[in-house]
């Protein structure tokens, strides 16, 4: 049997060798290229048993392997691994998922509008969105989805679940939640649709105080932002601002570099510096400032991730808020996206990215001024963590104000680390 195997590799050795020969001329074409466009004296050497060695995997693989496999996917697979391994940030992107990139950036997507999360090892149902379908036919903050259309689902598979949420505008889906202490069973059946994302929600949450939701770094994050300070602010009342970033995972560098135009002098916010020693590049707050003698707490937990530290971690250096909650995620690496032929993308870590003080928060985070730990308080009815529901009220268009609270306790109550936010706010303007 050995022999056979032996031999059956002999009989392909010339394809084989052929494969090899040409994974080293593309590697030579690429080195060569390389060097034609570099200044770097140090020389390079081509990695000739690697490659040798990958063309074997892949010989072995197409005949040996248990199940068919194209030669087009497994040349798919080895880049997506080669760039996947090299840290959990950076990722090849097919088609879909270079489409699915573009739309979580931009606010817009096909769904059914609801806003998930992880607790107690399931996918709890935080808000639906405003006017979205999830919303219309029913669906409540603090639901667990248990079932997609005939699909299980668990908290290990929450990106799966996200991903058979959305889909084509007027395809239907089947949702079943559980509900209540007593676990009631509800099926919905949602038609999905083009759904809008705010990524940014506002309101008093009671007089002088404003509370400004950033749920995630957006094109128009900042913009959003800009409209509702500018509300806060023509109010005349504003004494202090909450900026919550808690489970923010972060988005667009550009977008929080400009919402920290808005609060900052002009001055460093942040800078980045890759692996060459010349290419740092600094972004400066350069505009007029929001609400520049109002006092401002930012939130901030394990789930606050990259551009959410940067804005944090600007605030904090320059001295224009103070950070409450507990240490965020430590994302500190930035992401560039390499758009890649038809309609494919590398998503690359090319640099980290550094305070203006000159901190790293790479595998490290923002330490809060004020540590604020997460606290459940079970005298509450329902959910004892802030949903988004309890965030809906924000600006109809620009130039009203922000919306003021019928009832502060329904805010406030179930929320630990705002209740404190606010208690410091109101600290910090009698010690003014």
């Amino acid at each position: 049997m050995l022999a056979q195997q032996l031999l059956h590799s002999n009989v392909h050795i010339t394809r084989h060798l052929k494969l090899g020969l040409l994974m080293l001329g593309l590697a030579l074409s690429s080195l060569a290229l390389g060097e034609a466009n570099s200044t770097a004296k140090k020389s390079s050497s081509l990695p000739i048993e690697e490659l040798y060695l990958f063309s074997e995997v892949f010989h072995q693989i197409r005949h040996n392997y248990v199940s068919e496999v194209s030669d087009k996917e497994l040349i798919n697979l080895a880049i997506k691994g080669m760039v996947e391994g090299l840290d959990p940030h950076s990722s090849y992107l097919n088609q879909q998922e270079y489409k699915d990139l573009k739309e979580s950036t931009t606010g817009e997507f096909a769904g059914i509008g609801v806003e998930v999360s992880i607790e107690n090892g399931q996918i709890k149902v935080l808000a639906p969105i405003d006017d979205s379908p999830a919303l219309k036919a029913g669906i409540k903050s603090g639901d667990i989805i248990i079932q997609i259309d005939d699909h299980k689902v668990q908290a290990s598979t929450i990106k799966t679940a996200v991903e058979k949420m959305r889909g084509p505008v007027g395809s239907k889906i089947k949702l079943i939640v559980s509900r209540g202490e007593n676990k009631k069973y509800i099926t919905f059946k949602i038609k999905r649709a083009v759904i809008k994302v705010k990524s940014v929600k506002s309101h008093f949450l009671e007089s002088g105080y404003g509370y400004m939701r950033v749920s995630q770094f957006q094109k128009t994050t900042a913009d959003e932002a800009n409209k509702q300070l500018k509300a806060f602010a023509k109010t005349g009342k504003t004494k202090g601002l909450i900026i919550d970033l808690r489970n923010n995972p972060g988005g667009l560098l550009l977008a929080a570099v400009d919402l920290a135009d808005l609060l900052l002098s002009p001055g460093l916010v942040v800078y980045t510096q890759g692996k060459a020693a010349d290419s740092r590049e600094n972004y400066n707050s350069t505009q007029y400032q929001l609400l520049a003698s109002t006092n401002i707490v930012v939130l901030m937990n394990e789930g606050s991730a990259s551009a959410s530290e940067i804005l944090a971690g600007a605030l904090q250096d320059r001295k224009r808020a103070i950070i409450a909650g507990t240490q965020s995620f430590g994302k500190g690496s930035v992401q560039t996206i390499l758009a890649l032929p038809k309609n494919r993308a590398m998503k690359l870590t090319t640099s980290r990215y550094y305070t203006p003080n000159g901190r790293s928060i790479q595998a490290e985070g923002i330490t809060p001024d004020i540590v604020i730990p997460e606290a459940k308080i079970t005298t509450i009815e329902h959910s004892t963590q802030m949903s988004e529901a309890d965030l809906a009220g924000h600006l109809d268009h620009e130039g009203k104000s922000p919306k003021t609270l019928q009832s502060v306790n329904q805010h406030l109550e179930g929320d630990y680390q705002l209740q404190h936010a606010l208690n410091l706010l109101k600290a910090m303007q009698l010690q003014q």
